[in-house]
């Protein structure tokens, strides 16, 4: 260990604890927030639509309750992420720095962050439906339980999916009142996007991973990870496709939000140039670059929705 979490100065803590949440690094607090948006978003083009209207806007309100939960349950995974990988990340490169590590913060540090987190995030239920509380209950234990599954399984990428996911069900149950088809196809669309891209993740970590002993979607998919990828990104932009059409084909746009995919396909086809190499850092490289698909899905549903209401 390179110091103590005892002889840390309260500048050194605090920053210990940006780094243990990752408020440093908000790429994953990103990837998270703008697919819970997409959610909200046509969560409330689907109610407008029950309704009878042509489309319609999420109130402000459920906005910034969903906003703010995304970013307080993000920080919560990663505390308990690090408390999971407390005694294997000094033996990686990319994550022998963390906080817990290296010394600077403690097991019961970490847990009492990820404690406080969830309750700022449960907080927020209070000026929600009480439905979504029952909802949450799921969000909870899958944002607790996915930092552990590297050890039973080759899958912990999808556990991370539906942890990271599961505010869009939250999101259409307080907007809806229930989940219904189309928010199940946005989860799964949500679902291969996400495991592609934290295979990417697990790629700059593969050899590392394999020496540790944990496991991964890029340890088990081995020589076909680029290609694996590649058809979970194909069925990300067809079940997108499919969502953007139901919403936006009855509107004045009809199927244009459609044709803005392509731009993600164009996006998708950089990445796994960059990852057929395999060199961690590139890897590392086209995993970062989700972040720029999530904001521009964001935009295209957000200008569509927004087009769409005050355009019939």
């Amino acid at each position: 260990m390179t110091n103590t979490h005892s002889a840390l100065s309260f500048k050194e803590k605090l920053y210990a604890y940006m780094q243990l949440t990752r408020f440093d690094k908000p790429v994953g607090i990103e990837l998270l927030l703008w697919p819970t948006l997409w959610g909200v978003l046509l969560a409330a083009m689907g109610q407008a639509q029950q309704n009878g209207a042509t489309a319609g806007l999420p109130s402000l309100k459920i906005f910034l309750l969903f906003a703010l939960g995304a970013i307080f349950m993000r920080a919560a995974g990663c505390a308990i992420n690090d408390f999971a990988d407390r005694k294997v990340d000094g033996h990686v490169t990319r994550t022998k720095g963390r906080p817990l590590a290296d010394g600077r913060l403690s097991a019961k540090e970490a847990i009492a962050a990820f404690l406080v987190l969830v309750l700022l995030s449960a907080s927020l239920l209070f000026f929600l439906p009480v439905e979504v509380f029952y909802w949450s209950l799921g969000a909870i234990i899958l944002a607790f339980i996915y930092p552990f599954m590297k050890r039973f399984t080759h899958f912990p990428q999808v556990f991370l999916a539906a942890a990271f996911g599961w505010a869009i069900p939250m999101a259409y149950v307080a907007v809806q009142g229930a989940p219904d088809v189309w928010c199940w196809l946005l989860f799964s669309a949500y679902m291969c996007w996400t495991v592609a891209y934290d295979t990417q993740y697990a790629m700059a970590d593969r050899e590392d991973d394999l020496q540790i002993g944990v496991k991964s979607t890029a340890i088990l998919f081995g020589r076909y990870d680029v290609i694996i990828i590649s058809i979970l990104q194909m069925l990300f932009l067809l079940i997108m496709g499919a969502v953007m059409w139901h919403y936006f084909a009855p509107t004045t746009l009809g199927i244009t939000p459609v044709f803005g995919l392509a731009l993600v396909a164009m996006m998708f086809s950089k990445q796994n140039s960059a990852c057929a190499s395999r060199n961690a850092l590139t890897c590392f490289q086209a995993f970062l670059a989700n972040i720029w698909v999530g904001r521009y899905v964001f935009a295209l549903i957000a200008i569509a929705c927004i087009w769409t209401t005050f355009n019939g």
